[in-house]
């Protein structure tokens, strides 16, 4: 089977009801990013976070994957696809994806504020004294802004492997992430799926200016040419 990489960001969950990160106020669903988003703002006002975090998690119950996460998924039966997200929703699981990887952490998941790796599932309400085993208050598993990402080096050696590169719903401006699709082999084509993209079609780039639902139809046509 040929390996398929793919690289996922917010425009994959939009068509399912959540919100891009940030709008084009620079703001996250009303909220200064570094108020919701950094160590710093968790410090400040942990509650304020939590309750942020909260209201996310609330909201995730609510929507449903939509076609491009089932279309994604369905092409396990044909390739070896590992999906690499920004999101931090469970769509692409929910759908059926079997291999993936988050970026940026995971709402259904908490950690301890001390220990990085004391991680737990957590599907509720998080609030101020809830602790780990050790006695820390638990956090949102989610890479704030300053905060390093640790899944980045694995998630570099992937899109070394890869024989197809799809990049959907993400612009790739937000680094470390922007420069994964640098690591892919040098003849890899690469194909990129944005309702309005920022660069066109050149050598192995192929741009499918529609969004993430009518846009993998597309590129499920553009495979099956192949």
């Amino acid at each position: 089977m040929k390996h398929l990489v793919v690289l996922t960001g917010a425009g994959i969950s939009a068509e399912s009801g959540i919100k891009t990160f940030r709008d084009a106020d620079g703001l996250w669903e009303g909220h200064d990013v570094m108020e919701v988003a950094t160590p710093e703002g968790f410090a400040k006002n942990p509650k304020l976070v939590l309750e942020f975090y909260n209201q996310r998690r609330r909201q995730l119950h609510d929507v449903k994957p939509n076609s491009a996460h089932y279309d994604l998924a369905g092409l396990e039966g044909k390739y070896k696809v590992s999906v690499i997200t920004q999101n931090v929703d469970d769509l692409h699981e929910r759908a059926g994806s079997n291999n993936v990887i988050h970026l940026h952490g995971e709402l259904l998941k908490v950690r301890s504020s001390k220990h990085n790796n004391s991680i737990k599932s957590w599907n509720t309400d998080l609030i101020l004294g809830d602790l780990c085993e050790n006695g820390h208050q638990l956090r949102p598993h989610i890479v704030w802004f300053g905060e390093d990402v640790p899944m980045i080096e694995n998630a570099a050696e992937i899109c070394g492997t890869a024989d197809i590169l799809l990049i959907i719903g993400t612009s790739m401006q937000v680094y470390p992430a922007a420069g994964l699709m640098h690591y892919a082999p040098p003849k890899t084509p690469i194909y990129f799926i944005d309702p309005k993209p920022s660069i066109d079609s050149q050598s192995r780039l192929t741009v499918i200016a529609e969004t993430a639902t009518k846009g993998m139809k597309t590129f499920i046509t553009l495979l099956e040419q192949q």
